[in-house]
């Protein structure tokens, strides 16, 4: 399995897209859909109408990336938001891409604690 760096923004598109998208069509749609620059350090995410596929799209060095991964008797659990561009952390989209709900992850808060003296 890969790992996607850490330190890369991860962007969704929210609605669902025509699978027969190449790299041309989907930079397009990152530049003009989204409002995001395709050569960012960044991963952008997109799925078909019965979100059974994901594309993943980056832009490394010298080129691009596009990876498929196809479900073949479930379906990914999408976020839900009202946003048209859903940002998450690398973590969440391998969470996203292993089937787990995103939405439905509720992490511990953050405690801030003071040494008394």
């Amino acid at each position: 399995m890969f790992r996607l760096d850490s330190d890369l923004r991860v962007y969704l598109h929210r609605e669902p897209i025509d699978f027969r998208a190449g790299i041309n069509s989907l930079t397009a749609l990152v530049e003009q859909s989204m409002q995001l620059d395709p050569f960012a350090r960044a991963v952008f995410a997109f799925h078909n109408r019965k979100r059974n596929r994901v594309k993943l799209l980056l832009y490394e060095r010298s080129g691009f990336w596009l990876m498929l991964k196809r479900l073949e008797a479930d379906h990914f659990a999408w976020p839900s938001r009202k946003q048209s561009v859903i940002e998450l952390t690398t973590e969440q989209l391998h969470w996203l891409l292993d089937g787990i709900d995103i939405d439905a992850v509720r992490r511990h808060p953050a405690r801030q604690y003071h040494h008394t003296s």
